[in-house]
């Protein structure tokens, strides 16, 4: 099959420098409206690599994000969102991005261009078959990215990936891709744009369907977030009220006892 970078074809607008700022608003807002749609065509990619991995998570296993730059950042930051939205253990989802913590916020030249530091990351976790490992790379070119699935592929373990690209290397190697194909970027080649956007989409729908499936939220309440700040202790507060009708000062009494929603709703009815 022919590979074809759409995310680095020319943008559908050009003079960019003459346009006003409305005009560049309104024209990258209205190539952002695509996106959704695009991650809609990928919805059966999704769900398979979702089954995937809360299969394995039952198993004890884990869930990495590994990428390079933007893809990297993104991976990251979703992970990094886990233990306070769920109540999950750090060790549970975890990010890696090419060029170390440091590349989090600036750039590690030629980082992304290694084809042995992706696997060495990963088996700084002990990686093994009882994880998944999902590279993330608009382009679907980042050799950091293709070597760390290929050598995962080698050692029976579990391989996903988010890419903008069809047909591209990095969907080859894994064994569960998602492809979102959204073009060519309004500023042409700039994948944070776009391609970023939809990246984003797809890790919010992957870690929030499988928190779900392990049992993290209940009706639709976030019970076993961590209560790490007022607003918090508040929104715990109120779930407990709601959900138990009771007043606000015993809501606050048993939040305060047992510093988790779902345990405070839990022995209040056994007790």
């Amino acid at each position: 099959m022919s590979f074809t970078k759409t995310t680095e074809q020319d943008s559908n607008y050009n003079h960019l420098e003459k346009m006003s700022v409305s005009d560049l608003l309104k024209s990258i807002n209205e190539e952002d409206k695509s996106v959704p749609l695009a991650v809609e065509k990928a919805l059966p990619q999704i769900e398979t690599l979702v089954q995937q991995i809360v299969s394995k998570l039952k198993q004890d296993g884990r869930l990495f994000y590994i990428g390079a730059g933007t893809s990297g950042r993104l991976g990251i930051l979703d992970a990094s969102e886990c233990p306070p939205t769920f109540g999950v253990s750090h060790d549970l989802v975890i990010g890696l991005i090419a060029g170390g913590d440091s590349a989090i916020r600036k750039a590690v030249e030629f980082a992304e261009d290694s084809t042995t530091q992706g696997w060495k990351d990963l088996k700084e976790y002990h990686i093994n078959p009882n994880d998944v490992v999902v590279g993330i790379a608009a382009s679907g070119t980042t050799p950091y990215v293709i070597s760390a699935l290929e050598a995962c592929n080698t050692n029976n373990i579990i391989t996903g990936c988010i890419t903008c690209n069809k047909n591209s290397p990095l969907s080859k190697v894994s064994k569960y891709p998602i492809e979102v194909i959204v073009g060519p970027e309004f500023v042409t080649g700039s994948s944070r744009m776009k391609a970023g956007t939809a990246q984003k989409l797809v890790l919010n729908m992957i870690t929030t369907s499988t928190m779900i499936q392990l049992g993290h939220v209940k009706g639709n309440k976030m019970v076993d977030m961590q209560l790490s700040n007022n607003k918090l202790v508040d929104r715990g507060t109120k779930m407990i009220m709601n959900e138990l009708n009771i007043p606000q000062k015993e809501a606050e009494a048993l939040l305060n006892k047992y510093k988790n929603v779902r345990l405070a709703i839990k022995n209040y009815n056994n007790g």
